[in-house]
């Protein structure tokens, strides 16, 4: 059987949302043509489909309904602006017209597999992931959510959204508030619902048309032919696993890192973890050592950064890119790591000049380095995806899957057992999975 679709729903707002139509951002604009941001969500649920069809999926389509009535442009579409200037928009026409589509399926896959933290077969996670809806008139939906049985074991919720309607804040906002407003549902204090979203996008100034000349950028990139084509033959099989840097192997990283003449870095937890991850990456890609330097891509929340701040709650994308390059023989040596955090140290404390220095270059600059195969991070440990609780407690497994799509992307998130560690998920082909795990593990050995 492995995943079978049982029913599919749409879900609207309720109360009804208000609808209308708002600006994409110079925030927003960088992510139109990429995809959807697709994280799954494991609950241990010990009972059979019946019981679930009957007990809990009520409570999280009635649950679903709530959350977007705040969330609402969630559950329309982004379209060219009408008036043929060539820019976008996001469009909801409000009331009962917009829905999200929730999948009800079922899955015979091995649960306590897919929800651990080994290496699994990508595919078979995807299958727990619902596609977004793809409309004929040259807009695109925004969001889809799929919930998986696994019949007396447990269950998992997939969430898919569209990258250019939100980020990772945004996105754990929204799926935090449909799991509150669940647990409201099944009897629980109605104060585990979080605030609002802000959805006033005014409060993001573009005084340079920063938004139009990235608009203008990605078009004049377009029209300079299509991308070569991938590697022939049958892609690689794709695995996907998780890997925790402890609180004290984290301090431990610190203190290497400070001792080996890194005093003045800003070596937080995340740093020397991004710096960990990317020296073992770097050492099982194949193409590394043909190349004299390395890349490295992160995003960094602009929300409190800007001036004025804006609210936490800003629903909407908000990440400047951070770029940090450094001397490929050094990652590789003895040394990599504290080389690696020198270089993310740097490039966050250049954020000190003014997070939007040098804003009109951030897309042509991340565009150069795509033929150096850089490695990239998604996800963040200050977002709590483990606190996600539908009424079934904290979640046993948490993976953001979209990390497949670009090779050489690596997750983070909070460690699961709520003791100050990180977990770092990776998608690697087989060959290559094995190799990282050996050098992940080879070099926690000798902190």
């Amino acid at each position: 059987m492995a995943t079978k679709v049982l029913d599919k729903l749409t879900v609207a707002a309720s109360p009804p949302a208000a609808g209308g139509v708002l600006p994409l951002t110079f925030f927003d604009v960088p992510w139109l043509f990429t995809g959807p941001v697709e994280r799954v969500f494991f609950y241990s649920y010990p009972h059979p489909v019946d019981h679930f069809t009957a007990h809990l999926l009520p409570s999280l389509v009635s649950s679903l309904s709530a959350a977007l009535h705040g969330f609402y442009p969630l559950l329309g579409r982004v379209r060219p602006c009408p008036d043929g200037g060539g820019g976008y928009e996001f469009c909801s026409t409000g009331g009962d017209a917009d829905r999200v589509e929730l999948t009800v399926a079922e899955s015979s896959y091995d649960f306590e597999e897919l929800s651990g933290g080994g290496p699994r077969d990508v595919g078979r996670l995807y299958s727990l992931v619902p596609q977004l809806p793809r409309p004929e008139d040259g807009s695109f939906a925004l969001a889809a959510v799929q919930v998986t049985v696994f019949p007396g074991k447990g269950l998992a919720v997939g969430v898919s959204i569209h990258h250019v309607a939100c980020d990772d804040s945004s996105f754990m906002h929204f799926v935090k508030t449909w799991a509150g407003h669940c647990r409201v549902a099944a009897g629980g204090d109605a104060a585990v619902v979080p605030p609002p979203p802000f959805l006033d996008r005014g409060v993001v100034a573009d005084p340079d048309g920063l938004a139009a000349k990235t608009l203008d950028q990605m078009r004049q990139l377009a029209a300079s032919g299509p991308p070569p084509p991938p590697p022939s033959g049958p892609p690689p099989k794709l695995l996907m696993a998780s890997f925790t840097l402890t609180r004290d192997c984290i301090d431990k990283l610190k203190q290497r890192v400070t001792a080996s003449g890194g005093c003045g870095v800003h070596c937080s937890a995340f740093t020397v973890a991004c710096a960990y991850a990317w020296a073992c990456l770097v050492r099982v890609d194949g193409t590394s050592a043909g190349r004299e330097r390395a890349h490295l891509l992160f995003s960094v929340e602009c929300r409190r950064r800007l001036t004025p701040p804006v609210l936490q709650e800003y629903l909407g994308n908000c990440l400047r890119p951070c770029f940090v390059e450094v001397d490929m023989a050094g990652l590789l040596g003895a040394n990599g790591v504290v080389t690696a955090a020198v270089g993310i140290g740097a490039s966050i404390r250049g954020l000190d000049d003014g997070v939007l220095d040098g804003a009109d270059g951030w897309f042509h600059k991340i565009m150069s380095m795509m033929p150096h195969r850089p490695m990239s991070v998604g996800g963040s440990p200050r977002y709590g995806v483990y606190d996600t609780d539908f009424g079934l407690g904290r979640p046993r497994k948490v993976e953001l899957l979209s990390i497949d799509k670009t090779p050489g992307t690596v997750s983070m998130a909070e460690g699961c057992d709520r003791q100050g560690g990180i977990e770092i998920g990776v998608a690697l082909p087989e060959a290559e999975m094995e190799q990282f795990c050996s050098c992940f593990s080879d070099g926690l050995k000798q902190l």
